[in-house]
């Protein structure tokens, strides 16, 4: 949940990005500024993740009062969910359809009257990946039938508000920008929820799904990853939380009163929980076997002030410790060590790392290299007519799990399946913002 800070600049997102921009909850941070009189608010839009930030509203948490105009803003401020700075940001304004099909017929698309009847894109996930997806694809041509196959409800949030949501004292229900079903009708885009994808039949380029079989001529795998187990941490007694459905049920879980979480792995997204659960009134005991929470990033120090900065805060850390087992007593459950130490909680949450389910490349025959390989250009697997970007993938063994990548990654196999001028893809190095909002930190 965690996203990178302060990076390059990068091409627009496309005209319908605004379903990424901000939906919020929050008492203003003081009386809306006087302007003159006949300007309206204005909106930008972050190049990088889609973020609108809107003058009328400002941005409580980085001390801009509503009614900061834009052109107020220090140029050092950057974008609260994805980091990078102002002069990546543009001036606003939400297309109509008319605008929509416009900029469309200015490309020449493969989908034309004669190849109607074509099985179109099928999109696999439901999350940011696979609605940027659609975006770009529906960008580039207004009649390309685009199927999106989600095993949730595919609706539209933005994922690093799951570290920060308590912080904000944002309700669960308020995170939701879009139902999947609004925004499949305004990108007119065939949506199947609560569907597995199943198998992929690369030689009949047939998806099957719990819903049936799907015929494409592109597929492209926007599935995620999914948060990894130790066998010490049984599934039906831990959370992890990597998704929105997940979370609002930990929310549900957890209640209006004060309770004790045990979070096991003090990384980046085990430190970010911490942080805003305890911010939230909850206890927070934060196990990890290395000695300092973030070990990840030694170079850049960040345990130690980031302790320093969780003193006042109901946190304890407890370094060097192996989880041996997790057990339910009762109403609670007990966690213990290998080295002997116990730990009551009234939930226990699982931050111990993502990783990608193999099933589908594996039924593909897709090479496969700690996530799908895809071509670091092109973004296509090694099978004809499959891309895929995201949390699922990795590009010469290395995952980026992160928001900025993939707008670009989506503009990149857009132009490939619709046969435009190609868009390398470009990877570029992470600059990671923590969202630890008592301390917050950019590491490398």
């Amino acid at each position: 949940m965690s996203t990178p800070a302060h990076a390059p600049a990068s091409p627009s997102p496309g005209p319908l990005s605004h379903i990424y921009g901000e939906v919020r909850d929050l008492p203003l941070a003081a009386p809306v500024a006087a302007v003159a009189v006949g300007q309206p608010f204005r909106q930008y839009i972050c190049d990088a993740c889609g973020y609108i930030y809107d003058e009328a509203l400002g941005d409580v948490d980085s001390g801009l009062a509503a009614g900061t105009r834009f052109e107020d803003i220090p140029d050092d401020w950057y974008c609260p969910l994805c980091g990078v700075t102002k002069s990546d940001f543009e001036l606003f304004e939400a297309p109509s359809i008319e605008a929509l099909r416009a900029q469309a017929s200015q490309h020449a698309p493969v989908w034309n009257a004669a190849t109607r009847h074509q099985a179109g894109v099928v999109i696999v996930g439901g999350g940011r990946a696979g609605w940027q997806m659609a975006e770009a694809l529906r960008a580039a041509d207004a009649a390309l039938p685009i199927t999106l196959v989600s095993a949730c409800a595919a609706d539209v949030y933005d994922k690093p508000l799951l570290s920060i949501a308590m912080a904000r004292q944002m309700a669960p229900d308020k995170l939701v920008k879009e139902s999947g079903a609004d925004a499949a009708r305004r990108l007119n885009v065939r949506l199947l929820a609560h569907t597995d994808a199943v198998r992929i039949c690369a030689d009949t380029r047939t998806l099957r799904t719990t819903r049936g079989s799907l015929r494409y001529d592109h597929l492209v795998l926007a599935h995620g990853a999914q948060a990894t187990l130790p066998a010490a941490l049984p599934a039906a007694l831990c959370w992890r939380i990597n998704h929105l459905g997940a979370y609002q049920r930990l929310r549900a879980a957890l209640g209006d009163s004060a309770k004790d979480v045990v979070i096991v792995g003090a990384g980046l997204i085990g430190s970010e929980l911490a942080n805003d659960l305890a911010l939230g009134g909850h206890r927070v005991t934060l196990l990890d076997v290395a000695a300092q929470p973030l070990a990840r990033w030694p170079t850049d120090e960040a345990g130690q002030p980031l302790l320093t900065a969780w003193e006042d805060l109901p946190i304890l850390f407890k370094g060097g410790v192996q989880v041996s087992g997790v057990e339910r007593i009762g109403t609670r459950y007990r966690v213990s060590t290998a080295c002997g130490q116990r730990f009551a909680a009234d939930q226990v949450i699982a931050a111990t790392g993502l990783a990608t389910a193999p099933r589908l490349a594996q039924s593909a025959g897709l090479a496969w290299n700690h996530g799908i390989a895809v071509d670091a250009a092109s973004l296509r697997t090694s099978v004809e007519r499959i891309h895929a970007l995201g949390d699922c993938i990795t590009i010469n063994g290395q995952a980026s799990r992160f928001i900025e990548p993939i707008a670009r990654q989506a503009r990149t196999v857009a132009a490939a399946i619709c046969g435009q001028e190609p868009v390398p893809y470009q990877l570029k190095p992470a600059v990671v913002r923590v969202k630890t909002t008592t301390h917050p930190l950019t590491l490398h």
